[in-house]
């Protein structure tokens, strides 16, 4: 019995976790703890109503199985993700490809009702070696620490709640066979940092996420064609002299309702420092304050999915990282401010058992250069337009394949036709 009801348990954890949710991390392990919560009570109900064994009769097998009915111990979990793409450039033949996009596993434990761990280790591009272009990361890192539900702590390397695919970028929770470019290149995707946070539910439906972390190294940033993204440090032995605040605060409190916005601020001058082994650049001492927001909403009614994104940044004292820039050889033309905002519909046209058919189209904008610094000038190919129409269609609510047709205004080379599948679980 206690192993159908474990079963059970965990297939109930599954169907919570589909497609029509698109839970978080944060949300497919209290889920999980639901669940288990659940499933003790259960059983703790069934041993006080079960006669008690004769004492004859008893063993120390079925007294150990009677006294630990009522406690389930640890919980690990094991999920993962994984994309397989395929791009054909209309006007650039070389550089259409296949690519074994994501490997991701997840890994996550329990500890005890308030206390957890969740991790995520990834492989891009199927292969990394000193002559292949991939990598081998850690996507998440940290524990959680929950007092009740409006107060949790967390402290390791989590995801920043900017944006609405940084924290829920799984291929089946998404619209389109590559993430979109505003949520790629002016929130940089998949964003992590160190640091410690508090976040919880002070409302019905209404959630916070604040704390302090590493930021940003404005002595890294070398194209500007992706905005701040190369100045990210992905936590590889970060610089830390300089941390960075963020915030974030979302609704969820009507039916198919999600509305909210963040923010990230925080010094990347980093005094100077890029590495242990370069000596201080000309950014020591600069207040090369670095800040990223965004509000966002989506809304799901009947067959009908609507979203829709703003987002911005801007950089200060741009004029000193971009003379360092020069002076390493990179392109000075370091951006003071950066945006972008995207619009898309989706529509459940046919659904049947697990299959779900739902063409999509999606409007972008986004502009990587929107201001230089002084002296330099933006390369009108960064201030782009986009038009993604597709489709996605789901096997099943954790898996998916999908096809699209993209067309740039600005920069036609990058025209193509997108197919691939991706799965969660």
């Amino acid at each position: 019995m206690k192993k159908h009801l474990i079963a059970a348990a965990l297939s109930a954890l599954c169907t919570a976790g589909a497609w029509a949710a698109e839970p978080t991390l944060e949300e497919k392990f209290q889920i999980l703890q639901n669940e288990l919560d659940a499933l003790k009570a259960q059983m703790a109900k069934m041993a006080k109503s079960a006669p008690a064994p004769a004492a004859a009769n008893s063993s120390p097998a079925v007294a150990d199985s009677s006294s630990s009915s009522s406690n389930l111990g640890p919980a690990t979990t094991i999920g993962g993700y994984g994309e397989l793409n395929y791009n054909h450039y209309n006007n650039n033949g070389k550089n259409s490809e296949a690519d074994l996009r994501r490997f991701v596993l997840f890994f996550g434990h329990r500890f005890n009702d308030n206390l957890r761990f969740v991790s995520e280790l990834e492989l891009e591009h199927g292969v990394t070696s000193r002559d292949d272009a991939g990598e081998v990361e850690i996507e998440q890192a940290y524990l959680d620490y929950r007092f009740n539900d409006a107060v949790n702590v967390k402290a390791g390397l989590f995801l920043i709640p900017l944006g609405l695919l940084n924290e829920t970028h799984e291929p089946p929770t998404y619209y389109g066979v590559e993430r979109n470019g505003v949520e790629t290149l002016i929130i940089p995707s998949t964003w992590r940092e160190g640091g410690i946070g508090v976040h919880g539910e002070v409302a019905p439906g209404l959630r916070y996420d604040v704390g302090i972390t590493t930021g940003f190294n404005s002595g890294k940033m070398d194209d500007p064609a992706e905005g701040f993204r190369s100045g990210h440090q992905e936590m590889t032995q970060s610089r830390a002299h300089d941390l960075s605040m963020y915030a974030a605060l979302n609704y969820r409190g009507l039916p198919g309702l999600l509305v909210g916005g963040g923010i990230f601020s925080g010094n990347t001058g980093q005094n100077g420092f890029v590495d242990r082994t370069t000596p201080q650049n000309s950014l020591a001492g600069v207040n090369a304050r670095l800040t990223l927001w965004d509000v966002h909403a989506k809304y799901n009614v009947g067959r009908l999915d609507l979203q829709a994104l703003y987002a911005k940044g801007t950089l200060g004292d741009a004029n000193a990282v971009s003379a360092e820039a020069v002076a390493q050889g990179h392109d000075g033309a370091i951006p003071k401010s950066i945006y972008g905002w995207y619009g898309q519909a989706a529509y459940h046209v046919w659904q049947r058992g697990d299959y779900d058919l739902a063409p999509f189209i999606r409007y972008e904008k986004y502009n990587t250069q929107q201001k230089v610094a002084d002296g330099f000038t933006a390369d009108p190919l960064n201030d782009e337009r986009v038009i993604t129409a597709g489709v996605n269609f789901r096997l099943h609510p954790q898996v998916v394949v999908k096809a699209d047709v993209q067309k740039y205004k600005a920069d036609s080379s990058k025209d193509r036709i997108n197919l691939g599948g991706g799965y969660m679980f």
